[in-house]
């Protein structure tokens, strides 16, 4: 069964308050034994457009991945993050070759 991600790309209008966004995820991410690949780190955009912040969650399967979404850990963490962000989030399953 091949692995899923989640891609975000998010503008973080408020540093500070998205630090509480990010210790409130934990709980959710420790619950769905999510992995971070990227979390924020330095971005070139290539092609097309992008926002300034990009990361990418790796969880076992597709079902665990929608299952952490819709969490009420991760759904606590969301009503957090939404009044000081604007992101773009993609649940994607990986390519098991």
């Amino acid at each position: 069964m091949p692995k899923a991600y989640w891609v975000a790309h998010v503008t973080v209008d408020n540093p500070a308050e998205y630090e509480n966004y990010k210790a409130a995820n934990a709980v959710a991410f420790a619950k769905y034994g999510a992995r971070f690949v990227v979390r924020g780190g330095d971005q070139e955009v290539m092609e097309g457009t992008s926002r300034a912040r990009t990361v990418v969650i790796e969880f076992k399967d597709l079902e665990t991945a929608k299952a952490c979404y819709h969490s009420p850990e991760y759904q606590h963490a969301l009503s957090l993050r939404a009044p000081i962000s604007t992101g773009d989030l993609v649940i994607v399953e990986g390519y098991d070759a």
